[in-house]
């Protein structure tokens, strides 16, 4: 396997030391790795990114003039480090963390750094990040700053460098757990003889540090996320669900009296810990940006009342200004008295005149950026100068420098090591950075033994970035011995609570419930399409009198039976994926994966399709996937306060549908045939049989699918079961002895279809049926979710 292994001229290797001799950490690892067979290892690698599919894991790609979600780009091959080497990295993280922590407070306090001169004061006023308002708030924990992350390279002297802080709202966490995920799948029995630092206990240390920083036990911790169109969006939602915190946006948040809290279908509740993953200038449009639409109005106000614990400070984006790193190196000579065990990369502020001098004199080794960006090292601006040449080629002139000098900075070009991809069956070397995660816990600052590491897609340093083509490897930190076992759940938390019920924030509840009722919808279509094409295909011709007002009765629903997937069905599905992408925290990944396959099935299929046994076939297939969905849904999914709504929307869906199906083919006018339409589509062919065996008729049909309690699909049956998701709902959401709205008109309708008979049920009276199940929505609403 490493015949062909060629480490880069110039720079350290990651697999192979300086006289090319592969480091001890590895010889297992290879070891192992070289008895696969090629189709073996095709199939351990595919095992990875099958389990990254399956649970979903994406990032958002932003192009030139799109955007779109891809696959988690899994570079197979760990990236292992010895445990010795890994706490010598560890303990200089740890160090540049509490210098960093110092720094921030005194950026928002006292202003020491600026009156010694140690940072210019340009830095500063000018600088986005640096916010005013934040000047003089301490924080209510005592600390900024509670989870960073660093991304670090080996330079070609065998040291590593820091090449970038981030503390505004650091991602990776998630990432690193779910690329541990997909390589344990690769090689679990390696894996698990390899002696690797598990990741676990970091999370778990870090969990029960949030939950000791509530004000009291009855306050929330939770994670704010700019929601779903966010790059990092599935991050969010997978830490949520995996650490147990609730996962809120902008809108669900309000302040009352100085204390945040959150729209819950139980009422507002209050939270203490707020974990926030969307930048500060965001966060409250009345002292930040005014033009936000996902902040919450008087955010800084709760963090100023000492009531509420921000996860990292707002303004700590501050920290990862480019510019600031020139500056760092003197700031620990003169608060440590002495250098950082791991410095940054050199870099220059090219507002000082002899950095600016030395700039212009050795731009050929160096990349010129913005001095205040805080993007990575290799997610340049549109201005960048690059060893010396602007975008176009052409070299750098050095006035450029002078006109600009206070909004540059300068650093040295990156010589980052290589580690090993594997590239069509073979080891390629190709250049690495290691993202490193850091948490504060009651014991201090504690890093992830592990993250990941982001490796280039070519031999060219500026080519590991995701969005430009880069993969993602896990890191193993392996110990000399086997370390302990260790789950999230080893330890019981002293912090835990009673359950909390009613704390569904009411988006998620919205969402949650017209995901019911797309599902159904779509179900319903799905049932329709196919009795269409069952009777195109009988008799072949589309204008016959029952195939015309099947056809008449779908386009009323939005379905062009001309097409062979029409879009209206596909939009419903899309609805459905659209509401459970908005709760990815509170929707596992079966459900998720059976909803997109349906999707997916829907839209491959499509195109295939011929009119008639073809596309009845079809919607077979697509009938199977969506009821195995809402199975899965109602035998898996817990049944708490998200799964009633979700239910309620599949109830109040199909109480309408029914009924609006029932009207268009127990109708008088209705062409011969139409009946059994209606007893197919409701899927009650067989019970018909068999409670009337000799007959069928206006009043069998309605009888069997609107006023029989014992039939799943009837409209009684759903407002029985609306009224049971409702005493759930009234016990959390409604004054004792209140009665909602919503209620009042289900129990009057359900009372009336209780006492009713079938020959009663007369084309009027079905359409102030309907007019009363397309009344609950907005009852609903008004009931549970303003």
């Amino acid at each position: 396997m490493l015949a062909n292994y060629r480490p880069l001229e110039g720079v350290a290797d990651e697999l192979m030391d300086a006289r090319g001799n592969v480091r001890p950490v590895w010889q297992p690892f290879l070891a192992e790795v070289s008895r696969l067979s090629p189709e073996d290892l095709t199939h351990a690698t595919a095992r990875g990114s099958q389990y990254l599919r399956d649970a979903g894991v994406y990032f958002r790609h932003y192009g030139p003039d799109s955007e779109e979600e891809r696959d988690w780009p899994l570079a197979h091959l760990p990236l292992l480090i010895d445990s010795g080497e890994w706490s010598q990295i560890s303990a200089g993280l740890v160090e540049r963390a509490d210098l960093l922590e110092r720094i921030m407070a005194d950026l928002y306090g006292p202003g020491a750094l600026v009156q010694q001169g140690l940072i210019p004061p340009d830095l500063l006023t000018a600088n986005p990040e640096w916010l005013r308002p934040l000047v003089g708030i301490r924080p209510r924990s005592g600390h900024f700053l509670h989870m960073m992350a660093f991304d670090i390279g080996r330079g070609p002297d065998g040291k590593w460098w820091v090449l970038d802080d981030r503390t505004q709202a650091p991602s990776g966490a998630g990432f690193a757990l779910e690329t541990r995920m997909a390589t344990s799948r690769s090689f679990p029995g390696i894996m698990a003889r390899s002696n690797v630092t598990r990741l676990a206990g970091f999370f778990r240390a870090f969990r029960d540090a949030l939950l000791a920083l509530r004000s009291d036990g009855d306050s929330r911790v939770t994670i704010l996320t700019p929601g779903p169109m966010t790059d990092t969006y599935y991050e969010h939602a997978y830490i949520a669900r995996y650490l147990g915190f609730l996962l809120v946006q902008g809108e669900d948040l309000v302040v009352r009296d100085g204390r945040l809290m959150v729209h819950t279908v139980g009422g507002l509740q209050p939270i203490s810990v707020l974990w926030r993953r969307l930048d500060s200038e965001w966060l409250d449009p009345l002292e930040l940006r005014e033009d936000s639409q996902i902040g919450t109005p008087g955010l800084l106000g709760a963090l100023r009342s000492g009531q509420l614990t921000m996860v990292n400070a707002p303004g700590s984006g501050v920290l990862e200004t480019r510019a600031l790193m020139a500056f760092i190196p003197r700031i620990a000579r003169k608060w440590l008295g002495r250098d950082l065990s791991l410095p940054n990369i050199a870099t220059w502020w090219c507002g000082a005149a002899s950095a600016r001098s030395y700039v212009r004199a050795n731009a050929a080794r160096m990349t010129i950026d913005r001095a205040l960006s805080t993007n990575l090292p290799f997610d340049h601006g549109p201005d960048v100068v690059i060893a010396g040449r602007h975008p176009d080629g052409q070299p750098l002139d050095p006035d450029w420098i002078d006109r600009r000098a206070e909004t540059l900075a300068a650093q040295e070009i990156v010589s980052l090591s290589t580690a090993p991809a594997l590239v069509d069956g073979r080891l390629e070397a190709r250049p690495m950075s290691l993202r490193v995660i850091l948490g504060r816990t009651a014991q201090g600052w504690q890093v992830m033994p592990g993250g990941f590491a982001r490796i280039g897609n070519s031999d060219t340093s500026a080519d590991i970035s995701m969005q430009r083509g880069g993969a993602v490897s896990d890191v193993w930190v392996v110990s000399p011995v086997a370390p302990p076992e260790d789950t999230l759940l080893t330890t019981p938390s002293p912090h835990h609570s009673q359950p909390q019920y009613a704390a569904l924030p009411v988006r998620a509840a919205d969402n949650l419930f017209w995901l019911g009722r797309y599902s159904e919808r779509a179900q319903q279509k799905i049932r329709l399409l196919r009795a269409y094409h069952l009777r195109l295909a009988e008799n072949g011709l589309a204008d016959l009198p029952l195939t015309h007002h099947l056809s008449e009765a779908l386009s009323v629903m939005g379905v062009d039976t001309g097409e062979t997937m029409p879009e209206g069905l596909m939009a419903d599905l899309g609805s459905a994926i659209a509401g459970a992408g908005r709760i990815r925290d509170r929707f596992s990944a079966d459900g998720w994966n059976a909803l997109t396959d349906l999707q997916r099935t829907a839209a491959n299929i499509g195109p295939r399709l011929q009119p008639g046994d073809d596309c009845a076939r079809a919607m077979s297939v697509l009938l199977r996937k969506v009821s195995g969905f809402s199975g899965l849904v109602h035998e898996n999914m817990y049944h708490a306060t998200g799964w009633r709504f979700l239910s309620l929307g599949r109830a109040v869906e199909r109480a309408w549908a029914t009924t609006n199906m029932l009207a268009t083919f127990t109708d008088p006018d209705a062409p011969e045939g139409a009946l059994d339409i209606a007893i197919e589509a409701g899927d009650a062919i067989m019970i018909h049989r068999q409670r009337f065996p000799s007959v069928i008729s206006r009043d069998t049909v309605l009888d069997l699918l609107l006023l029989d309690e014992a039939n799943p699909r009837s409209v009684l049956t759903q407002l029985g079961d609306i009224l049971r998701h409702l005493d759930w709902l009234d016990k959390l959401a409604t004054p004792q002895g209140q009665m909602t709205s919503l209620r009042r008109e289900v129990l009057r309708l359900q009372t009336a279809l209780a006492i009713a008979v079938a020959p009663e049920i007369d084309p009027p009276r079905l359409a102030e049926i309907s007019d009363a199940t397309a009344s609950f929505s907005g009852l609903l609403a008004d009931s549970y979710l303003r």
